[in-house]
């Protein structure tokens, strides 16, 4: 089979709008968490967000192609420019046909949903629809409007498997490439869920902090006193090509690909599996794939979205898992970005890249009591980050559903 590579990154985040920044915001431990300004949410629960700063979509997309797709869709499109131009690719030197897009949106357009249903709920009855309206919103139109972006005409499809969408895109990606399906393909994810919907919504399941005095601070894996997720938004977008085509076109080789692990919880329809079931079976599967053990893995991000049960179950599969790992760095890079849903794997799988290439493990910001069964277990990376030589990378997803997906990194 193919070996596969990352030639080329980008990202839209609540803590950088391009790929540089936000690996400079990474490793600096930069918060953006910050009170919402997209609607006003004087009278929800959950009052801040980490939402994208000073960005303007219209320095990057055109005002025809803004309206016709949706926030999610225009945030794709600038996390994959960037990615593009970030892997030097020529598209008119390549094979299009063998070029594909797998990408991920746990939501697609809830905001155009919201917005077109709520002009119809309050107007005289008379159907007035956006002709744009359902291409907007459907999850899957992002992959599309990117391959006709670039005229890509391979493999071209969308995943969905909430807040683990975009790692079982990427797995997707690398299994397609190193089965010689395509030579190269565009994945990653992307998310625009900081609505009236996406707000109230959350807050009636019990998942969003509320802590809105303290919403730097609020999203504090691990820690004793935290008290639910912070909502992110934004995109994560990797280049994904075969080593012999990255090589034959003259690419720099960021990282490689080396593993991926899917499994499943198959315990509730929002909680994770209390002892971890589902998260123990999809590390074991990425490391099975890798043909690694659990002790070659230095740098380990986990999902960790700051939920009083999922941050605990989490470490009870990785304890299963890993033992007593004295090399093991952990760290939830969740406590600076918030979560970004269906996009979280992409951004994350960005930031154990950076973490192979800087040699520098991004820290968990903002915890100060981790769980006392765990303090003294397990190697946390807290508040500045921690030089170290990785090798290979771990990055847990777990969505809504049960869905569990675990991708492996390694140093190329």
């Amino acid at each position: 089979m193919n070996r596969v590579v990352i030639t080329g990154m980008g990202a839209l985040t609540p803590i950088g709008n391009n790929l540089s920044s936000f690996q400079d915001a990474l490793i600096a431990g930069k918060s953006g968490a910050a009170p919402i300004t997209r609607f006003d949410a004087s009278k929800f629960k959950t009052r801040f967000a980490c939402e994208l700063k000073d960005f303007d979509i219209s320095q990057f997309v055109d005002k025809s192609e803004a309206r016709r797709n949706d926030l999610f869709t225009q945030y794709a499109l600038v996390a994959v420019a960037e990615a593009i131009q970030n892997a030097n690719i020529d598209f008119e030197k390549l094979n299009r046909n063998k070029i594909g897009v797998i990408w991920g949106s746990g939501n697609g357009g809830i905001g155009t949903f919201e917005e077109q249903v709520t002009e119809y709920a309050t107007g005289d009855g008379t159907p007035r629809f956006n002709p744009f309206f359902i291409p907007k919103m459907i999850v899957d139109i992002a992959s599309g409007v990117i391959s006709i972006k670039y005229g890509l005409r391979g493999i071209n499809y969308t995943t969905v498997s909430a807040c683990a969408t975009s790692n079982t895109a990427m797995i997707d990606a690398f299994n397609y490439i190193r089965w010689g399906k395509a030579d190269m393909i565009i994945t990653g994810g992307s998310e625009a869920p900081i609505t009236r919907t996406g707000i109230g919504g959350f807050n009636a399941a019990k998942a969003l902090s509320t802590n809105n005095e303290e919403a730097a601070k609020a999203s504090r894996p691990f820690d004793v006193t935290r008290d639910g997720f912070v909502m992110g938004e934004g995109a994560g977008a990797l280049i994904l090509e075969s080593y012999d085509h990255a090589v034959k076109r003259g690419a720099n080789i960021i990282a490689e690909v080396v593993g991926g692990g899917m499994a499943a919880d198959a315990y509730h329809l929002t909680g994770t599996h209390p002892e971890g079931e589902g998260a123990y079976l999809g590390m074991q599967a990425a490391l099975e794939d890798a043909e690694i053990q659990p002790s070659d893995i230095q740098y380990l991000n986990v999902h960790a979205t700051s939920t009083p049960v999922g941050d605990i179950s989490e470490l009870i599969a990785v304890e299963r898992l890993f033992g007593n790992a004295p090399n093991l760095h952990i760290s939830a890079t969740k406590s600076m970005t918030g979560h970004l849903l269906g996009a979280a794997g992409a951004i994350e799988a960005i930031a154990c890249v950076t973490a192979i290439q800087k040699g520098l493990v991004p820290p968990t910001i903002n915890t100060e009591n981790v769980e006392p069964a765990y303090a003294d277990k397990m190697n946390f990376v807290i508040k500045e980050a921690k030089p170290l030589d990785i090798q290979y990378a771990m990055s847990n997803t777990f969505g809504f559903g049960g869905h569990i997906a675990t991708a492996i990194f390694k140093k190329i």
